[in-house]
């Protein structure tokens, strides 16, 4: 019988979860940022080579959303709110993040083994 590996199985649900919360970005961006999280984590505990790349990726994402939801609170940008559609700079974090986590499970899903 084969001793239960968590850290695989948290590794899927952190990808699971990331391609879930892209689904609806806006509204799923909270899953986003669980899956980016522990896909951070398990990469770390298992010392994978790409960790600084998942970190980054993690942290990008992160701070993106919390600009999101700052900037929805205070009624969104552009048109006829207040803000200028200059504030959309500071969530531009969020896509690059994910754009880059993306292609890191790609390059992962590719490599040789």
């Amino acid at each position: 019988m084969k001793k239960f590996d968590w850290k695989k199985v948290g590794y899927i649900f952190g990808i699971v979860l990331f391609f879930v919360g892209t689904l609806d970005p806006l509204e799923g961006s909270v899953l986003i940022v669980f899956g980016s999280v522990i896909l951070t984590f398990i990469t770390k505990r298992t010392n994978d080579r790409h960790k600084k790349w998942f970190r980054l990726n993690a942290i990008l994402i992160i701070i993106g959303v919390i600009f999101m939801f700052y900037l929805s609170s205070l009624g969104g940008f552009g048109g006829a709110s207040e803000l200028s559609w200059w504030w959309a700079l500071l969530i531009l974090p969020y896509p690059v993040g994910w754009l880059s986590q993306v292609i890191l499970l790609l390059m992962r899903l590719f490599e040789k083994k």
